[in-house]
């Protein structure tokens, strides 16, 4: 097929904004990075753009060496992964009979999550709920009330309507029942949207913030993003041993870059592996046969 000038230039005019605004979203991350590897003198000179000044691992040395910080770092990966199970295995139990016309009350029960999208119950109601059940300053608090998404709830739905009614009945005719038919046929067969899903919750488990901040103030339960937040906003970096002969080699913000960087480096490291799967979850539903 042979392009015209004006699609040749309409292609490039693409590119170079796709290319202006992937350099937005790249830039300000590659300028955190070099300020976190740069040493306190280059950083208070303003010497640092997007490569390290004086290149010095400090920063890191200082995160390392502060028990605060593996102490979060342990509720959030708990969190993260505990939390995105629990998702994940409530999010598909119930969007999966909700995509099957032959279970009653399905369409009762679809309006009743759609409400949640709309309408979301105030603060201080949560609060005391929560306290009635005795879940306040405990990690169960940030998993168990955001178990589902109605979002992810309907676009799990969306791909579970599109799985061959015809494997399910064969799998029916064969003696499976429907717990057994959930495990073999249907989770083997929703790895792309289980993938996208995953990914989706565990970026919002390993964010949580408001929820820690609201529902938590044991010190020993607090999250990552709780601890990044009491270092951005105070230079606080709680224990004595890191606050020493250290402090005199690094710069608030070349630390404050630090912890932001291993508090956002365990999801960019899990995502490239699960990038392809996340795309075609991604594209469920948005082509009719």
């Amino acid at each position: 097929m042979i392009s015209t000038t004006g699609q040749r230039a309409f292609q490039v005019f693409n590119m170079v904004l796709l290319l202006m605004i992937g350099l937005t979203m790249l830039l300000p991350l590659l300028h955190v990075i070099a300020q976190s590897f740069s040493d306190a003198v280059a950083i208070n000179n303003r010497q640092v753009s997007l490569w390290p000044v004086g290149f010095t691992l400090e920063n890191y040395h200082m995160i390392l060496k502060d028990s605060t910080i593996w102490m979060a770092l342990r509720n959030s990966v708990t969190i993260t992964v505990l939390g995105t199970f629990i998702n994940l295995a409530a999010t598909s139990s119930l969007a999966y009979p909700l995509s099957r016309s032959e279970y009653v009350f399905r369409k009762p029960a679809l309006v009743y999550v759609l409400i949640t999208m709309i309408f979301h119950a105030p603060l201080i109601p949560n609060y005391l709920l929560l306290k009635n059940l005795h879940m306040l300053n405990t990690l169960w608090v940030l998993m168990i009330p955001s178990a589902i998404s109605a979002f992810n709830l309907f676009v799990m739905r969306s791909f579970f309507i599109h799985l061959p009614v015809e494997l399910l009945d064969s799998a029916r005719i064969d003696g499976c029942g429907e717990l057994r038919m959930i495990w073999k046929v249907v989770l083997p067969l929703s790895k792309p949207v289980m993938a996208t899903m995953g990914i989706m919750y565990a970026v919002s488990n390993w964010n949580m913030y408001s929820q820690a901040l609201y529902y938590i103030d044991k010190r020993s339960l607090i999250t990552l993003q709780v601890r990044l937040r009491e270092i951005v906003i105070t230079d606080n970096m709680g224990s004595s041993d890191t606050t020493s002969d250290l402090m005199l080699l690094v710069s608030p913000e070349g630390l404050k870059m630090a912890v932001i960087v291993v508090a956002t480096l365990p999801i960019m490291l899990v995502y490239p592996f699960l990038q392809k799967h996340f795309m075609k979850g991604m594209m469920v539903g948005s082509i009719k046969s």
